[in-house]
């Protein structure tokens, strides 16, 4: 059997270029990126040029770098209360997956939205009702529902809630997870002494097979905060010991993982090159 790669990459700005954002991953390390769809805090979005996306995609069949994950803008919210809101976000996440069709193996991840004191259940069920809005049959994109802290009133605080959006989806199989550690852990899910126990749990409510892509976060704040506050690598509540058996457990290692530090290129490089030093492969 050959020997297991560490597929590690972070967030890196999407300015100049796909790319660009290959040739920067390689520079510092990593074999994969996640990038924003749009200006995050906005609906902004510029034409992607497709002699871009065949230059990235050359680039990567050359240095070995896959699976790029794309964000939604942290301004949508699918759930909101106001019909105008969840209008935008449908049409942006609409727009976003059909750019996305351009780039094979790439996956979109988003935040599934705050309920906005309407309750969980209505929460819920107007994601699921804008996901069956969304998705299609002929879609090649996996789109990720993120574990969130919980912080407020999101939705996705739990593995059930996650689970109950599924259900509620028509074509759940464009449906898949992205396990953030800061918000899991800020959830008050025990991924330091506790890790098996909680797979577990996400096999049970959701199915390890949807888990999709791993945010690798410190986090600022102790187990069950609901304060969503990511710290760098093994300097948080987490620690290192916890990151290494993370990317080292035999039913996660052959995931994508995505740093999300608040990092600048360099600090992401170190934190590459020390994840990277403690991979058992």
């Amino acid at each position: 059997m050959s020997e297991q790669i560490l597929r590690i990459g972070c967030h890196l700005s999407s300015s100049k270029g796909f790319l660009n954002m290959a040739k920067t991953a390689k520079s510092i390390g990593a074999n994969t990126f996640q990038f924003f769809t749009r200006n995050p805090r906005g609906g902004a979005t510029k034409d992607w040029q497709e002699a871009d996306i065949l230059a990235m995609l050359a680039f990567f069949e050359e240095e070995g770098i896959a699976k790029p994950l794309a964000h939604a803008p942290y301004v949508l919210n699918c759930c909101a209360k106001d019909e105008g809101l969840r209008e935008f976000a449908l049409q942006t996440m609409r727009e976003d997956l059909q750019k996305l069709e351009r780039i094979p193996q790439a996956m979109y991840n988003f935040h599934p939205g705050s309920h906005v004191q309407q309750g969980s259940e209505v929460g819920i069920a107007l994601i699921a009702e804008q996901l069956n809005r969304i998705l299609t049959p002929e879609q090649s994109t996996i789109v990720l529902l993120e574990t969130m802290a919980g912080k407020g009133s999101e939705v996705g605080r739990s593995f059930e809630e996650l689970r109950a959006i599924i259900d509620k989806v028509e074509m759940s199989d464009k449906l898949g997870i992205c396990l953030d550690t800061c918000h899991v852990w800020d959830a008050g899910y025990d991924i330091v002494g506790q890790l098996d126990r909680v797979l577990e749990e996400l096999d049970a409510c959701i199915g390890l097979e949807r888990l999709k892509a791993i945010h690798l976060n410190d986090s600022m704040n102790g187990c069950g905060s609901h304060k969503d506050r990511h710290e760098k690598i093994g300097q948080g509540h987490i620690g290192m010991d916890a990151f290494a058996h993370i990317i080292n457990h035999p039913k996660l290692k052959h995931l994508p993982f995505y740093l999300e530090t608040p990092n600048e290129l360099e600090g992401y490089q170190a934190e590459i090159s020390l994840l990277r030093g403690v991979f058992e492969g």
